[in-house]
C-alpha cells in the first residue's frame, strides 16, 4: 500500500479528521489528501465526508489494501480478482527483485499443486504466493514449508476448525463422529476411508545455488469460503466445516504467524510436531526408490519424515506421497494422530500384526495435491 495512503487510514481509524488537519499531519497538500481518499474508496474502503471531517465506516471484505490495513507483518500485497497462477506471478516478481510480496487472488484458473497436479481454486478461497529471500541455507528452506503449514493450521483453529498437518504439505480436518454430523457433500463412511478431509495445501519453489538461496516462492491454497458443491471429492472448506470466515482477517493471521515462525526457525519443527496428524500413524510413503511402510515416528530438523519400518530399521524420507494406514478392525472414530485400539472380547486374543490387513485412510486424490 502506498505509504501516504496507509497513513491516511491510520489517521481515520481514530475518528473524524478534516482535510486540512490530514494535510498538515502528513505534510502533503489538501489535493493530495483528497486523491488518496478517493483511491481508498475505489479500493472498497467506506469513507464518509461529514461536517467534522472524513470518517472511516467500513473496510472491504477482501483485497490487497484490505489485508495490508492492520497487518502486523512486513508484507506488501498484490491482489487479483482472477489470475492464472499466483505462483507464476510470484516467480515473475522474484525475477524482478521483489521481496516480502504476497500475490493474493480470489480465484485461480490454472492453479497447481505438488507434482504439477491440478489445483482447484474457485472464487471464495485464499490463493496466495509469498515472495521471500531467506537467509537460510538451501537445505533448510523446507522449514518455510513447515512454518506455512503451522500458520494455516493455527489460523484455521482460531476460526473454529479442528485442523492438523499431514506430512509433507497438507492441512486436513478430522472426521466428524460417525453419521452424527454428516457433511453436506460427503457421507461419513466415505470420509472415514480417508481419515481426514483436505483443507489446504502448500507448494514451495526455490531458485539458488548450492550454498545460497536467491528466492523462494511459497504457494498457499486454502479452501476458505468455498461451497461444498465446488469442492473435489475428499476436500473440505472452512465454510463447510464451521461457516463463512472473514478472509481478510484469516490471511492476516496466516501472514502474522508465518512471520513469527520465520524469525524463530528453531521453533518451527516443535510447532509442526505438536500439530502433526502423521506422527504415530502407520503410513505408506511412495518415493522414487519405492514404497516405505511403517510407523511415522519423527521428523528431522529439516522436516524429513522418519519411518520405523516393519523390518526394524528406520528410514528418513525427504519427499514423497504419504498415505495414513489403519487396520480394518479399527472402529470409525474421530481422526487423531494416534488411534486407540477397539475393545475386544475377553475370550478372543488380540490379532497378531501379520494378521491385520491394511487399507488407506488418507490418500491424495486427482485434482488435489
Amino acid at each position: 500500500m502506498h505509504e501516504t495512503r496507509a497513513a491516511v487510514l491510520d489517521a481515520l481509524s481514530s475518528g473524524p479528521v478534516t482535510g486540512p488537519d490530514l494535510a498538515e499531519r502528513l505534510g502533503v497538500s489538501r489535493a493530495a489528501v483528497w486523491k488518496h481518499v478517493e483511491a481508498l474508496r475505489e479500493a472498497g474502503f467506506e469513507i464518509e465526508s461529514r461536517e467534522d471531517g472524513y470518517v472511516l465506516v467500513g473496510i472491504p471484505e477482501f483485497g490487497g489494501e484490505a489485508v495490508e490495513y492492520g497487518l502486523d507483518a512486513p508484507f506488501e500485497v498484490e491482489f487479483h480478482e482472477t489470475i492464472g497462477s499466483t505462483n507464476d506471478r510470484a516467480r515473475e516478481l522474484a525475477g524482478e527483485g521483489a521481496e516480502d510480496v504476497v500475490v493474493l487472488a480470489d480465484e485461480q484458473t490454472g492453479g497447481r499443486g505438488r507434482l504439477d497436479r491440478e489445483w482447484s481454486s474457485p472464487s471464495g478461497g485464499v490463493w496466495a504466493s509469498l515472495v521471500l529471500r531467506p537467509s537460510l541455507p538451501p537445505a533448510r528452506v523446507s522449514l518455510l514449508t513447515l512454518a506455512a503449514a503451522v500458520a494455516v493450521t493455527d489460523a484455521a483453529r482460531e476460526a473454529g476448525v479442528a485442523a492438523a498437518i499431514k506430512w509433507p504439505n497438507d492441512v486436513l480436518v478430522s472426521d466428524r463422529e460417525e453419521s452424527n454430523e454428516p457433511s453436506s457433500a460427503r457421507s461419513a463412511d466415505d470420509s472415514a476411508e480417508r481419515g481426514g478431509r483436505k483443507l489446504a495445501g502448500i507448494l514451495t519453489e526455490m531458485e539458488g545455488e548450492s550454498n545460497r538461496v536467491s528466492w523462494v516462492v511459497l504457494g498457499v491454497g486454502v479452501n476458505a469460503n468455498v461451497p461444498a458443491e465446488a469442492l473435489h471429492e475428499g476436500a473440505t472448506s472452512l465454510q463447510d466445516e464451521f461457516g463463512a470466515v472473514d478472509r481478510r482477517r484469516f490471511v492476516q493471521r496466516v501472514l502474522e504467524r508465518f512471520d513469527e515462525l520465520r524469525e524463530s526457525p528453531d521453533d518451527v519443527v516443535p510447532a509442526w510436531k505438536e500439530r502433526s496428524a502423521t506422527l504415530g500413524q502407520r503410513v505408506r510413503v511412495e518415493t522414487p526408490g519405492g514404497a516405505v511402510v511403517g510407523e511415522a515416528v519423527d521428523v528431522t530438523d529439516v522436516g524429513a519424515l522418519v519411518v520405523q519400518t516393519d523390518t526394524g530399521g528406520r528410514e528418513v524420507v525427504h519427499a514423497g506421497d504419504c498415505e495414513h494406514l489403519r487396520p480394518v478392525w479399527a472402529y470409525p472414530t474421530r481422526w487423531r494422530s494416534r488411534t486407540p485400539s477397539p475393545p475386544r472380547s475377553p475370550h478372543r486374543p488380540p490379532p497378531s500384526p501379520s494378521s491385520r490387513r491394511l487399507r488407506p485412510s488418507c490418500r491424495h486424490r486427482p485434482g488435489r495435491s
